[in-house]
């Protein structure tokens, strides 16, 4: 008798090619039967398959971008991951949205775009006389660090990759230059991303004691480089939190260690950046604006 197909590693993504494409609840994996030629499910699930598809499926109410079956609506919404999760001590909200009193926000707020050629002349002359006397001049600052020699130097690199590894090499650049790039201080990264800035500062420090980071960003990020960094000396937090809402004095790896702490960013937007960049907790807080 010839031996039977192996039966093929559990999945829960999609069926194996030639299976059945039933996915079984209680096993948390698909049927292993293998279906006829053009035939989606095997004859045992057929009918269920049937009876499953006339179900209706909705957006989910918390994340439009996926659909959930109308009857488990209510066991959904209590596991979703878009749900309303408890929210840590130094989330406060709009702590820097800028404007506290409602009163001071104008009644209509137009686009630039819309004001006549009178409004525009005004408009240039109040900020002109607004901004009379300030030092506004900014000079372009692009240098380098040899951190990142070997990796710019990567001939599989695209241009892509190029351009960012030489804006991390300028920001890294710019650091030093400030004599910011040294041991005992709190790297704070907004907008990280992946967090391959913080990455590039942990490898120029090399061993330097007494480095952390915290790597806030808003949304969930795949493919993140914090797990390079798990058996070495930097100690490395992620917070998903819109700096809208974030209160520096409140983080806890922050109010323990009582480092200085010095604010990055190479992606960095958003109307919460100018009023956080100005509310410097302590004198040892410092951040550069890259």
């Amino acid at each position: 008798m010839a031996a039977s197909a192996p039966a093929p590693p559990r999945t829960t993504d999609f069926p194996a090619e030639g299976r059945c494409s039933y996915y079984v609840e209680k096993k948390k994996r698909f049927c292993r039967m293998v279906v006829a030629a053009g035939r989606r499910f095997c004859g045992e699930h057929a009918g269920a398959a049937e009876e499953e598809n006339a179900r209706k499926r909705i957006l989910c109410p918390l994340d439009p971008k996926h659909t959930v079956y109308e009857d488990q609506l209510t066991k959904h919404l209590k596991k979703c991951n878009s749900r309303e999760k408890p929210k840590p001590d130094f989330f406060i909200q709009d702590i820097n949205a800028g404007l506290n009193d409602e009163t001071e926000i104008p009644e209509q707020l137009v686009p630039i775009s819309s004001l006549s050629e009178e409004q525009l002349e005004s408009l240039i002359k109040k900020l002109r006389k607004a901004s009379e006397g300030l030092n506004s001049t900014l000079k372009d600052q692009i240098m380098s660090h040899p951190a990142l020699h070997d990796a710019l130097n990567d001939p599989k690199n695209g241009d892509s990759a190029t351009k960012h590894l030489k804006q991390q090499a300028s920001i890294l650049g710019n650091i030093e230059k400030l004599k910011l790039l040294g041991p005992r201080r709190c790297f704070v990264e907004f907008g990280a991303g992946k967090g391959k800035l913080s990455h590039w500062v942990d490898i120029a420090l090399k061993d330097a004691e007494k480095v952390h980071f915290i790597l806030v960003e808003k949304v969930t990020t795949r493919f993140k480089v914090d797990g390079k960094h798990r058996k070495k000396n930097s100690v490395f937090e992620r917070l998903q939190i819109d700096i809208q809402h974030l209160c520096l004095n409140k983080i806890p790896l922050l109010s323990k260690e009582k480092l200085p702490v010095v604010g990055i960013g190479k992606h960095l937007c958003g109307v919460a950046t100018g009023s956080l960049l100005l509310k410097k907790r302590r004198k040892s807080d410092i951040f550069v604006n890259c």
